[in-house]
């Protein structure tokens, strides 16, 4: 099945698989929507899935797929090859990802290695995901903080001291020392200014907010 919201993509692909005496293509849809329905309608043996479209992305689709249906085999068929792309859809269940540059052959070869249970990347995706193993991603130090400590770390990156953060939170001040100390543990800084520094590289705080 092949899922495209490029209308030339889905003929040149399915006039090539259609002479192919091993393949067939059951079923095209224009939108990650449209390939969610239809995937499950159908259950085709091998989903190829673009990753840009309308009203429901190829990744969103992906993850819908296989949460009703685990078997379910699916390619990423892309022009991108960027992080923010390769990442969500390995993570989402895709089990192979090639390139639209792929040639005629390459595409269907993907398609029977993909239906005989292996999977086919792309050099450079091998790559990005063997680097990922190598050095994977460190949690931000900023998730472990509680809503409340959030709160006390915004207020503190305004310029706020003790008893206005106190007065704003409606909290003592007992509480608000003990806030900051936590604070300042889990970011691993010193003082109430590199918290602040670190709040605003972060993305905690606006740096129009006072």
């Amino acid at each position: 099945m092949i899922v495209d919201d490029h209308e030339m993509v889905r003929l040149g692909i399915s006039t090539y698989l259609g002479v192919q005496p091993d393949l067939e293509v059951v079923g095209q849809a224009e939108n990650g929507q449209q390939g969610l329905d239809m995937a499950l309608a159908l259950k085709p043996d091998v989903i190829l899935m673009d990753l840009v479209m309308p009203e429901m992305d190829g990744i969103t689709a992906t993850q819908k797929i296989l949460a009703a249906w685990p078997q379910a085999r699916i390619i990423i068929l892309t022009s991108f090859i960027d992080d923010e792309k390769v990442y969500p859809a390995i993570e989402a269940g895709a089990a192979s990802y090639i390139l639209k540059t792929a040639t005629a052959d390459e595409i269907a070869a993907a398609i029977r290695q993909t239906a005989a249970g292996e999977s086919v990347l792309e050099p450079e995706v091998t790559t990005k995901m063997m680097n990922r193993m190598a050095n994977p991603p460190q949690p931000a130090l900023y998730d472990d903080l509680t809503n409340r400590e959030r709160e006390v770390l915004q207020l503190i990156a305004q310029g706020k001291s003790n008893q206005e953060i106190a007065e704003t939170l409606f909290i003592t001040l007992k509480t608000v020392k003990t806030h900051v100390s936590n604070i300042l543990a889990k970011l691993q800084v010193e003082d109430r200014t590199k918290a602040a520094i670190y709040a605003f590289k972060h993305g905690l705080v606006k740096e129009d907010q006072s």
